[in-house]
Order: structure tokens, then C-alpha cells, then sequence
């Protein structure tokens, strides 16, 4: 999007689209998001299954509005949540997303020691939604914080796991 003159001194035709997949809370919207923040595109978000269940030819019209509208606002990127509901087959790139990445995103801003783990502490959060995850780098942070230390270490991590699955637990308890 923000190269498109690269592109043509190749001759070759940018990816017209990506299908981020992967479970949900991940952090796909967010993704999403901040993709067209750095890009300094309009960000238009649809939701797929409401495009499938309306009144026939509606859903259609919609998308022929918004993709229309994407013309206007170019550049754009047009967010199409749970589009796995109309078909996937129409996209020149695939990236799955998971709780990996959604761990990296959150602590991108942090200064975190090099030793840190994330994969392994993807696995520890692997029922973890987004919010959850993000929590867990607020509470790593505020560890190190509390050490006075200028990095944040896989057992701040560690901890801070911990210490949101003990609120996931307190809080299902009040409604049980």
C-alpha cells in the first residue's frame, strides 16, 4: 500500500488481498487496525455472517457500497470479520494468527529482555483472549516496575500469568 511504486518498476501486481485466520481473541481486528493506522489508510470493517443473512441482494449492495467507498478513501483497507462465513478463495495471501502473535503485539512497546520466551508463553495462555493477554504484559511491566528493573524478564511473564488466570478464577467463581 504504501509502495505501489515498487510494484510497478516490476511489473508485477501488489496482493490485492490477505486472509488473517486463526481462533478468536487473537488479535486479528487489532492487526487489522494497526495496519491501516501505519499505512495512514481508512479502516472499514464489515461483519460476514450479516452479509450472508440479509434480504437477497442486500448483502451484495453492501459490499458493492463499501468496496466503493474504498475507492474514495483510498488507500483503505476493507476488514471483513468472520469472512470464513462467504468463502475464503479470493485472497493472494494467507497469515495465521495466534496467541504468539498477539503476545508480541502487546509487548511491542516494552522493553523486554531477549531471553523471553514467547513461544513458550503462548503455550501457557493458550485458552487466553486478547484482553486477557494483553493484562498479562500490564502485569509483566508492572513487576519489573516494582523491581525497578529496565527490562522485563520471562518471570514477569510467568508471573503475570498467574496472576490473570487468579482473577479469571475469582471471577468465574462470583458467577457460579
Amino acid at each position: 500500500m504504501t509502495h505501489k511504486d515498487r510494484f510497478q518498476k516490476l511489473g508485477i501486481r501488489p496482493p490485492k488481498g490477505v486472509l488473517l485466520y486463526g481462533p478468536p481473541g487473537t488479535g486479528k481486528t487489532l492487526m487489522a487496525r494497526a495496519c491501516a493506522a501505519q499505512t495512514n489508510a481508512t479502516f472499514l470493517k464489515l461483519a460476514g455472517p450479516q452479509l450472508v443473512q440479509m434480504f437477497i441482494g442486500d448483502g451484495a449492495k453492501l459490499v458493492r457500497d463499501a468496496f466503493q467507498l474504498a475507492k474514495e478513501k483510498a488507500p483503505c483497507i476493507i476488514f471483513i470479520d468472520e469472512i470464513d462465513a462467504i468463502g475464503t478463495k479470493r485472497f493472494d495471501r494467507y497469515a495465521f494468527y495466534d496467541i504468539f502473535s498477539s503476545c508480541m503485539i502487546h509487548s511491542r512497546k516494552m522493553n523486554v529482555n531477549p531471553d523471553v520466551n514467547f513461544e513458550e508463553l503462548a503455550r501457557s495462555t493458550d485458552d487466553f483472549n486478547g484482553a486477557q493477554l494483553k493484562a498479562v504484559c500490564v502485569e509483566a511491566g508492572m513487576l519489573a516496575l516494582r523491581r525497578d528493573a529496565t527490562e522485563v524478564t520471562h518471570e514477569d511473564f510467568n508471573e503475570g500469568i498467574v496472576q490473570v488466570q487468579a482473577k479469571k478464577k475469582s471471577s468465574l467463581n462470583y458467577y457460579a
